[in-house]
């Protein structure tokens, strides 16, 4: 049952279906699809597909996100960043809008959904724990203004050439605005502020559905099309039609790396949505499990005229916010849109390209949290560096390349991070009645002059092992320590590479009369060391799993001649060393004289 479970992942929440709750996704579920209807022929726009590609994403893929993710509100299908991305991808193969452009965007989301599914499959779910979620937010900042700076022709009502970049986007725009439709731009400010308006006076209400039916109705009152004012093509009544995503295997060899970035985006964005929503509704997410709903999504899409799609925070977070139960509220907004598709699809032609402009413009500026952009520059360098390289890597240079340096930027900070643990000095608090240990920095405390301890947190594996290494030089050759006694409640792995390097500084230690020792490892640390043979070569016995016990032991190893003349004095033991060590030094006093007398007599 448990395999079935893994396998069916739906069969999990079925059990939780009820009258109640198909009532209340059947509501969640009727307005995503209101929702999702004007941003599936927005998002398709951005990819530079037609517009009924948009609504056939949105209508197969969050069926199967649903019965294979992990998340109860994740809502799937296209995202206006794999939007774009598919857009610069597949324009560089072909001319957009183009039946070899649709084929290539298929094959595009095949390969991608088939990456995330191998990444189920094989369980790297914590990947993309590791990857910053500022490499989303700096692409979307950056998707935003390019996507704007691809609608302005269309809202003036002008065609541009070619640009060779963004700069060159603007410039020609510059240069055309003498020549704009003032038909087009009256079409597209009214739409956009029907749109501002009706989100301020009713948030709940669908403002891009009802901007582009205010849209369309000025458009007809003034006779648009007579002005030159383009239509949006006619959307066919079907339901998404069977397709052949496959290209001959040299093609789709050379665009598999491209397709890695849109599988990475996809997974980023997904993952990312599914925790913040679960952070509300309490919901435990299963990365890997939604890898495999993702992955799945694009693969079985692709042969549906489904481009490649993710989960979207707008609905999602809509579906939760309508009181969304189970995961069947996204299967009802995929149903109910193909109702909507097949009883008013021909209505699209009615539809001027002006207020799909201003619309996407919305969506655009939608895109970009200025809040959080400035939270991140206030808080930390670091991760406005991802932010930045990001950001500037997606307007400037291929989109794909963008999200590869934001992410290796991620975890190439993620492992700097890690390769430099923090190694805390700890000495005993007199103040506290049980003498707990606390950090020498912070309280002032007074250090063991023979005995060192330490805390280190993180993990102790090849990335960090130089400087823990490094550092506990430091305190032999340096400091002259020979005893050292690690606290290991924060050291979450140890790595072969790392035991190695544990072993032969204790044996170096004990070669000086001295030790290393550990305490209060973690379990599984602990079974590591020990099925692996190096807890025998670093010696059990200087294994402990208190502190107390551990201080105990160690200091009755000490040198008690240097305890007798010591006045740190730190552990409850320091008294009874001392006068263990003065009656040792007496002793060897008593032995000096016995010996010089003898010598004499000699």
């Amino acid at each position: 049952m448990t395999l079935l479970h893994r396998l069916l992942p739906f069969l999990n929440w079925m059990p939780d279906v009820n009258r109640s709750s198909l009532q209340a996704d059947f509501v969640a579920g009727l307005t995503g699809a209101v929702i999702v209807l004007p941003q599936s022929i927005a998002f398709a726009a951005i990819a530079g597909l037609p517009p009924e590609y948009g609504l056939y994403t949105a209508m197969i893929t969050p069926i199967i996100a649903a019965l294979f993710g992990s998340s109860r509100h994740l809502i799937s299908g296209p995202t206006t960043a794999i939007s774009i991305v598919i857009f610069s991808t597949v324009s560089r193969h072909a001319t957009p809008g183009s039946e070899e452009f649709i084929r290539f965007a298929l094959a595009l989301t095949f390969i991608a959904g088939f990456y995330q599914l191998m990444f189920g499959v094989f369980r790297l779910g914590a990947i993309i724990n590791f990857v910053s979620h500022n490499v989303v937010v700096g692409f979307t900042t950056g998707a935003a203004i390019l996507i704007a700076a691809s609608q302005f022709q269309h809202v003036l009502g002008v065609k541009i050439d070619h640009p060779d970049g963004l700069v060159d986007k603007i410039i020609q725009i510059y240069h055309h605005l003498p020549e704009a439709n003032l038909y087009a731009v009256g079409i597209a400010v009214v739409t956009l502020a029907t749109a501002i308006a009706v989100k301020m006076i009713s948030p709940r209400a669908p403002n891009l559905l009802i901007a582009m039916v205010v849209g369309s109705l000025v458009c007809l009152g003034i006779d648009g099309v007579t002005h030159g004012v383009t239509m949006v093509p006619s959307i066919p009544p079907n339901l998404p039609p069977l397709s052949n995503p496959m290209l001959p295997f040299d093609i789709m060899a050379d665009i598999a790396p491209e397709a890695l970035a849109i599988a990475l985006l996809g997974l980023i964005e997904a993952v990312s949505i599914s925790r913040a929503i679960a952070a509300k509704s309490n919901q435990m997410i299963d990365g890997n499990q939604e890898f495999i709903g993702q992955g799945l999504s694009n693969v079985v899409g692709s042969f549906f005229s489904s481009y490649a799609g993710s989960g979207s925070f707008t609905r999602s977070g809509v579906n939760y916010d309508a009181g969304a139960k189970t995961p069947i509220s996204a299967i009802f907004a995929a149903i109910f849109l193909m109702v909507i598709v097949l009883v008013a699809g021909p209505l699209a032609s009615y539809l001027p390209v002006p207020a799909m402009g201003a619309v996407i413009l919305l969506v655009a500026y939608n895109l970009i949290n200025p809040h959080h952009i400035l939270k991140v520059f206030r808080i930390s360098k670091r991760e406005t560096a991802v932010l930045v390289v990001t950001f500037l890597a997606t307007l400037f240079l291929e989109l794909e390349f963008a999200i590869y340096a934001g992410v290796l930027l991620s975890l190439s900070l993620f492992l700097m991070r890690t390769s430099t643990p923090e190694i805390t000095p700890m000495a005993p608090v007199h103040a506290d009645p049980k003498h707990r240990l606390g950090d020498v920095s912070d309280n002032n405390l007074t250090e063991c002059p023979q005995l060192k301890i330490i805390r280190v947190d993180m993990s102790i594996y090849f990335g960090s092992l130089t400087y823990i290494q490094q550092q506990l030089r430091h305190l032999i050759d340096k400091e002259g320590y020979k005893h050292i006694l690690i606290l290991g409640s924060g050291i979450n792995f140890i790595d072969m590479s790392g035991a190695e390097m544990i072993v032969s500084v204790a044996k170096r230690l004990r070669q000086m009369g001295g030790g290393l020792y550990f305490c209060g490892v973690k379990h599984n640390v602990c079974d590591y060391l020990k099925r692996s043979g190096f807890a025998a070569e670093f010696g059990e016995e200087n294994l402990f799993f208190k502190k107390n016990e551990a201080i105990a032991e160690i200091t009755q190893r000490l040198d008690h001649k240097v305890c007798a003349v010591c006045h740190a004095k730190i552990f409850l033991e320091c008294e009874a060393l001392a006068a263990k060590g003065q009656a040792e030094l007496e002793a060897r006093s008593v032995t000096d004289i016995d010996d010089g007398q003898k010598t004499a007599a000699e």
